[in-house]
């Protein structure tokens, strides 16, 4: 297993407040970083079942509702449209905040109901490796499932598994908007990778791996943010 390109996030000292909610000890306050098609999506939704903790939308709301100074947890939604007050014990940001601006007024909210991040977690890919991955994607329209041609290919070229019929590739799975995506990418996050290092949160982890590795050194960092410690996000 490849060693982790960075780690330098200092855990929280946390007081315990009593009994968990139902008797659980889990939930994660943590933020993913990195590029299209690095994997963020496919960890988020697992570590948010794992760990009982909200995966929140990303979009135009969320990133209205921090810049408003709204109060976190009223007005924010989870990606399946509950309150993200429903959501106890804690929550994994998929992508956001994208600028350091948004990233200050984040952690100004968190401040203020005493519920500081943990961890914010990026994954580092090469380019060049990420344009492969995407423009390589193929998806059966009707049920979703995917392949790839070069690391998942079809038993035949062309035709989804169980039906046999024919695979699509999306229109902006292309090198072009691809390599755009990245500059823009790596341009607003280059400054908010440096923030959370000097706040010391920071970890970084080798995304070219197998999700398995991938997943399995994420658990490790989470668990020393979880481990007999309780959490009400929203209480």
């Amino acid at each position: 297993m490849a060693p982790k390109v960075a780690h330098t996030e200092q855990p929280h000292e946390e007081k315990k407040t009593g009994g968990s909610i139902d008797g659980l000890t889990r939930g994660i306050r943590a933020i993913l970083l990195g590029p299209p098609g690095a994997g963020k999506g496919t960890q988020a939704g697992d570590l948010s079942r794992k760990y009982e903790s909200c995966h929140l939308a990303t979009g135009d709301m969320l990133r209205a509702e921090v810049a408003s100074g709204s109060e976190l947890g009223k007005n924010f939604k989870t990606d399946d449209g509950r309150r993200e007050a429903q959501c106890a014990k804690g929550f994994i940001l998929d992508g956001f905040p994208r600028t350091t601006v948004q990233a200050q007024k984040l952690d100004t909210l968190l401040e203020k109901r005493k519920t500081p991040l943990d961890t914010v977690v990026e994954f580092k890919i090469d380019d060049n490796l990420l344009v492969r991955r995407i423009t390589g994607r193929l998806f059966h329209r009707e049920s979703g499932r995917s392949y790839h041609v070069e690391f998942n290919p079809p038993k035949v070229a062309g035709k989804d598994d169980l039906t046999g019929e024919p695979l699509i590739k999306r229109s902006d799975d292309n090198e072009e908007t691809l390599r755009k995506r990245l500059l823009q990418y790596h341009e607003m996050t280059s400054p908010l990778v440096g923030y959370y290092q000097k706040r010391g949160v920071h970890t970084a982890f080798d995304a070219s791996r197998p999700i398995k590795d991938v997943s399995a050194e994420i658990d490790a960092l989470f668990e020393k943010f979880t481990k007999n410690k309780d959490r009400r996000m929203f209480a």
